[in-house]
C-alpha cells in the first residue's frame, strides 16, 4: 500500500499538521477512536463502572510513585529498613510518595474487588464476555502476586514474618514442597535472597505481564462490547449508521462520567493519604515500621487485608473440618450425578476423584496443612469458572428472582467476615465462624449451576431501561 499524507490548507494549525504527520505514520487517531472516542457504550451506565477507569488510574499512581521509590531504595536485606526510613525522613516529599503507594495498593484491591462485585451483580462474564473475564481474573492474580512480593521490600517485622509463614505453605505440598519453598526463598529462611528476587519480580517482571493483560482485557472488552445493568447485548439493535440504538460513543459523555468518579475517588484517596495513611493498622500494620529481626517472631502473623478471605480459609481448614470437606466432597458427586447429563465416563471420572480426594483427607491420608492450601488456592481459582458455572437464563440480578439476590447479600457477607477475621488473632469461636463462612463461600460457587437457574424470572425488555437525567 502506498504511502498518502492528507492534504491540509497552508493556513491549518500547527496542532492539525502535527496529527495529521502522526496519523499517516501511525494509527494515533483511529486507535483513539476505536478504544474511546467513538466508542459506543450502553447508555444507562450507572457509578457501578467507574471503577474500571479508577483502575487504570491507580495503576498509573502506582507505576509513577513506584519508579520514585526505586531511585532511593536498596534492595539488600541489610539497608532495605533503613532506605524506606531515608525515603520517608530525608528524600524531599518521599514521605508522600511512600503513602501514595502503600495507599495505592489498598485502594487497588477495594477497586478491583468493587469491578469484580459488578460484574456478578451484571452478569458481566456471561457469553460473549467469557474471554474478558477471564483476562480481568489474571490480572487480579498479578495483582496479587505483586502486592505479595513487594510486601517483603519494606523489610519490616510483618513483611518478613508474612513472607516466612506464606512461603513455608508451598513446603506442605508433597514430595516437591521443600525443594519448592527452598527454590522460591533462594535460601534456607527469608533472607537477601529472597528479597533481590522478589525486588526483581515487584519491580519488573509481574508489571510487565500486568500491563499486558490490561492491554488485552481492554482489546477483548472493546471487541465484544460493554455490559450493561440490564445485560442486554445493544448490538442487536442497530441505526441506519450501524451504531447501536441505546449506545452514546463514550467520549465526552463517559469522559465526564470518569472526571466526576476520579475527582471523588482523589479526595476520599487524599485524605487516606495525608490523614490516615495506616488506616487503623489495616494498610500499614505497627509491626512493619520496627525493622525484621529472625529471631523475634510477632505474636500474631497475618497478611494484609486483601488476601486475608482466602488466608481465613487456608486457617480454618482443621483436621475436624476436613470431615465437613469430605461430606461437601460426597454428597457434590451424589448431585452430579443425580442432576446433571454429563457422560456416564465424565461422571465415573468426577467420582473417583472424589473418592481419591476423600481418601487423601483420612487421618492416615495428607495432613491439614495441606489440604489448607489447596482450599487457599481452590477459593482463588474457583472464580475463573464463572462464565461456566452460571447457568442463569438471564443475565443481570435485576431480573433474577428476589431471593437471588439474597444469596448474593450472604456471599458478600461472607467474604466481609472472612476478610476481617483473617485480620484477627485465632480464637475457637473465630475459628468456627470462618468455617462456617468458608462453606458459604465455596456453595455460593460450586451450587451455582443449579441455583442460579432456579425460580421464576422476569421478563427481559428488548431495549436497555434508560431514564434521562
Amino acid at each position: 500500500m502506498a504511502f498518502v499524507e492528507k492534504k491540509l490548507p497552508a493556513d491549518a494549525p500547527v496542532v492539525d499538521k502535527a496529527l495529521n504527520w502522526v496519523d499517516s505514520r501511525f494509527p494515533l487517531t483511529k486507535l483513539w477512536n476505536d478504544q474511546w472516542g467513538q466508542y459506543y457504550a450502553p447508555k444507562n451506565f450507572n457509578f457501578w463502572y467507574i471503577f474500571g477507569s479508577l483502575a487504570m488510574l491507580v495503576l498509573v499512581i502506582q507505576i509513577v510513585t513506584g519508579i520514585f521509590l526505586v531511585m532511593h531504595y536498596k534492595p539488600d536485606a541489610t539497608l532495605a529498613f533503613a532506605s524506606v526510613e531515608y525515603i520517608m525522613r530525608e528524600v524531599p516529599w518521599g514521605w508522600l510518595v511512600r503513602y501514595m503507594h502503600s495507599t495505592g495498593a489498598s485502594a487497588f484491591f477495594i477497586i478491583i474487588y468493587l469491578h469484580m462485585a459488578r460484574a456478578l451483580m451484571y452478569g458481566s462474564y456471561r457469553k460473549p464476555r467469557e474471554l474478558v473475564w477471564l483476562f480481568g481474573f489474571a490480572i487480579f492474580l498479578c495483582l496479587m502476586a505483586e502486592a505479595f512480593f513487594g510486601y517483603l521490600l519494606p523489610w519490616g517485622q510483618m513483611s518478613y514474618w508474612g513472607a516466612q509463614v506464606i512461603v513455608n505453605l508451598f513446603g506442605a505440598i508433597p514430595f516437591i514442597g521443600p525443594d519448592l519453598s527452598l527454590w522460591i526463598r533462594g535460601d534456607y529462611v527469608v533472607s537477601d535472597a529472597t528479597l533481590n528476587r522478589f525486588f526483581s519480580f515487584h519491580v519488573i517482571a509481574i508489571p510487565l505481564v500486568l500491563l499486558g493483560l490490561v492491554a488485552a482485557h481492554l482489546i477483548a472488552l472493546h471487541e465484544v462490547g460493554s455490559n450493561n445493568p440490564d445485560g442486554i447485548e445493544i448490538k442487536d439493535n442497530l441505526d441506519a449508521d450501524g451504531h447501536p440504538l441505546d449506545g452514546i460513543p463514550s467520549h465526552p459523555y463517559y469522559s465526564v462520567h470518569d472526571i466526576f468518579g476520579v475527582t471523588v475517588f482523589l479526595v476520599l484517596f487524599s485524605a487516606v493519604v495525608f490523614f490516615a495513611p495506616e488506616m487503623g493498622g489495616y494498610f500499614l500494620e505497627s509491626n512493619n515500621f520496627i525493622p525484621a529481626d529472625s529471631l523475634k517472631t510477632p505474636l500474631h502473623i497475618a497478611p494484609t487485608w486483601y488476601f486475608t478471605p482466602f488466608y481465613s480459609i487456608l486457617r480454618a481448614t482443621t483436621s475436624e473440618f476436613l470431615y465437613v470437606v469430605q461430606a461437601g466432597i460426597a454428597g457434590y458427586v451424589s448431585l452430579i450425578y443425580l442432576k446433571t447429563k454429563l457422560p456416564a465416563f465424565v461422571k465415573a471420572a468426577i467420582a473417583a476423584l472424589g473418592l481419591l480426594i476423600i481418601i487423601g483427607m483420612m487421618p492416615f491420608g495428607l495432613e491439614a496443612k495441606f489440604w489448607g492450601v489447596v482450599l487457599f488456592g481452590s477459593s482463588v481459582m474457583i472464580m475463573a469458572g464463572m462464565p461456566w458455572l452460571d447457568q442463569s437464563p438471564v443475565k443481570s440480578i435485576r431480573y433474577r428472582p428476589d431471593w437471588h439476590k439474597t444469596v448474593f447479600i450472604l456471599f458478600g457477607i461472607a467474604f466481609v467476615v472472612l476478610g476481617y477475621l483473617g485480620v484477627e488473632p485465632p480464637s475457637p469461636v473465630r475459628e468456627r465462624i470462618s468455617q462456617i463462612c468458608a462453606v458459604i463461600y465455596f456453595g455460593f460457587f460450586l451450587l451455582m449451576p443449579w441455583w442460579s437457574a432456579m425460580g421464576t424470572f422476569k421478563p427481559v425488555p428488548s431495549r436497555v431501561t434508560f431514564k434521562p437525567h
